[in-house]
């Protein structure tokens, strides 16, 4: 495994074919994310029209890599009843979207003949992963790089399976 692991938008940016990301909790104590969970909770609600107000870094960089050619999709396994935190994911999807990110859902229910990897994982042109590492209670803790051709391909394949059977987001109601 290689020790140094670059940022997010350094993967992207030198990606060239594809960027899969594979989430697979229902909790995340993202502490960048934490003031606007709240707000959200509070009842604000998300105008796509207005992007000033929401579209970031993050957003910049999935646009430029689709605009590259980078094909971008995400793939969530949930359980139902979704917490709090996957209805907040919901309905910021339509900015992953509208940013070029394909989105799909998959209920846990559906998933059990599935071997599901045990972290969130990137994987950047079928050849290498971030792995996202997370504690107990969904705080963030590492990421971890593997570029391993059996791993990469074993996490792939498990990908393509939950995206297979997931549901499209203008589908999938919560």
């Amino acid at each position: 495994m290689p020790r140094n692991v670059p940022t997010f938008a350094e993967l992207l940016a030198g990606c060239r074919r594809s960027a899969v990301h594979l989430e697979t909790r229902d909790v995340y104590g993202v502490a960048e994310e934490d003031a606007d969970f709240a707000a959200w909770r509070g009842g604000r609600k998300y105008d796509l029209d207005d992007r000033a107000s929401w579209w970031n870094s993050f957003h910049d960089a999935v646009a430029d890599a689709v605009a590259r050619g980078v094909v971008m999709r995400r793939a969530r396994v949930v359980s139902e009843p979704v917490s709090d935190y996957i209805r907040y994911e919901h309905s910021c999807t339509p900015q992953n979207i509208a940013a070029g990110e394909d989105v799909r859902w998959l209920p846990r229910r559906l998933a059990s003949d599935l071997l599901i990897p045990g972290n969130d994982l990137w994987i950047f042109d079928d050849s290498l992963i971030r792995f996202s590492l997370f504690d107990g209670d969904g705080r963030f803790v590492a990421d971890v790089m593997e570029d391993a051709d059996d791993v990469v391909k074993r996490h792939a394949e498990a990908f393509e399976a939950v995206w297979d059977r997931a549901i499209p987001h203008h589908d999938y109601r919560i």
